[in-house]
């Protein structure tokens, strides 16, 4: 197939071209590279590159041009990010993501594929593992622009018949991920002696999937017709305490484990607990994630140190 990722440059879209390559699709990236380029030179030579914004309609309807599928990745990232830029990720979310729909319709492109966030799920039935069914709770701009996305592409299969998948994503991790993110910031303390800095208690709870699984997850579900949302977790719970322990004891660091008070503009983004269930996954593709928060800690470890 001819596909685009939108974000492609990123963390998931760069492992997700890179796998879609390797299985001998054509794959057109569009990124506008505000956070870097993640594609390696030997992926970067066999995709066909543009650099823009999704917010511009014509770029996006030129990108499109020709494609089969979307994967609509590109987005604003990163807890102090979004808290910091909370209009420009509202208007990436929701001006991009109807771009992409639009120039979809217009280029007759069948499916979309959108990278939405467990996020969405807030504070909602944190004793339980998350099912797709749980009724959602988003309490900050980035969550909300996720899940009227997700309605959004949702009345456009209803109306218009486009196939639409809405993946919610849970804490993913992996090689070659920046330091916005938790793990990646563990590594880069730890390695460098300095401390590791941990918000809140440290008892709080994440489920965390490696990005081999997430992106096996995606191309599983290329082929899945009608409208779904679906979670992409690794039903584990880690508390981000015990994450520190680990990268700590990977890294044979002596560096100290600090606890800070979260700043107040994290507050909405802090939650005791989340677990997701990758049942409806299983269900629709024989597939869910399996690789343990130890073995991915270990990867990580091996090839970025």
């Amino acid at each position: 197939m001819k596909i685009l990722i939108t974000g492609g440059a990123g963390f998931i879209g760069s492992n997700l071209a890179k796998r879609l390559v390797n299985d001998g699709h054509e794959v057109v990236v569009l990124d506008n590279l505000l956070r870097g380029n993640k594609l390696d030179k030997a992926t970067f030579d066999q995709i066909k590159f543009i650099q823009g914004d999704v917010r511009d309609y014509e770029t996006v309807k030129k990108a499109s041009r020709g494609c089969d599928l979307i994967f609509h990745f590109a987005a604003v990232l990163g807890v102090d990010v979004v808290a910091d830029n909370p209009v420009e990720t509202m208007d990436v979310e929701v001006i991009g993501t109807r771009n992409v729909v639009i120039a979809a319709e217009a280029n007759n492109v069948k499916k979309i594929m959108y990278a939405s966030t467990s996020g969405i799920y807030g504070h909602s039935a944190i004793e339980n593992a998350l099912t797709e069914e749980v009724l959602v709770d988003p309490r900050t701009s980035y969550a909300m622009a996720k899940r009227y996305n997700e309605i959004y592409l949702a009345s456009h299969n209803e109306e218009k018949g486009m196939d639409v998948v809405s993946l919610r994503f849970f804490n993913v991790y992996g090689e070659n991920q920046d330091n916005r993110m938790v793990i990646p910031r563990f590594f880069e303390q730890a390695i460098a002696g300095r401390d590791i800095t941990v918000f809140g208690t440290g008892k709080q709870t994440r489920d965390f999937t490696f990005i081999d699984d997430t992106v096996e997850a995606c191309v599983r579900l290329m082929s899945v017709k009608g409208c779904h949302i679906i979670n992409i977790a690794n039903e584990a719970e880690w508390c981000i305490e015990d994450v520190a322990v680990r990268i700590k004891d990977i890294t044979k660091s002596n560096s100290k484990i600090v606890y800070l008070d979260a700043p107040k503009k994290r507050y909405d983004y802090e939650v005791e607990r989340r677990v997701g269930s990758s049942e409806k996954l299983m269900q629709l593709t024989g597939f869910k994630p399996e690789t343990t928060l130890d073995a991915g800690l270990e990867k990580i470890f091996k090839t970025n140190y």
